[in-house]
């Protein structure tokens, strides 16, 4: 499965995140699919490519919790919501029809 996650790079103490698409049996630093952006903790700055984290979101990548937080803040997961709204079929509703029950034995012979 593929997952949209964190991957930790810089020094001690002064954590920066690239946001990628990766195997979700590679370790938390390995070797990733995609790089869809980056996050700094320590002054809270975001650089996200939209694009590419909505096409892997309709493919079925699942994001982790700390990477839902950042694509909804950013507007990404609300533009997936009204994707996926927009492709559902609405159920159209028939008119009901009326079968009246006969209850004499002439009708029930006619038929």
């Amino acid at each position: 499965m593929v997952k949209l996650r964190l991957k930790r790079s810089g020094k001690k103490r002064a954590a920066f995140y690239r946001i990628v698409a990766a195997d979700s049996r590679v370790q938390r630093d390995g070797q990733y699919i995609e790089l869809i952006g980056t996050y700094n903790p320590i002054n809270n700055e975001v650089k996200l490519d939209n694009e590419i984290a909505l096409k892997w979101l309709q493919q079925g990548a699942q994001p982790t919790d700390s990477v839902r937080t950042i694509l909804s803040k950013n507007g990404v997961m609300t533009t997936l919501h009204d994707i996926k709204l927009k492709n559902t079929p609405t159920k159209e509703k028939k008119p009901k029809t009326v079968v009246k029950k006969t209850t004499t034995k002439k009708a029930a012979v006619a038929e």
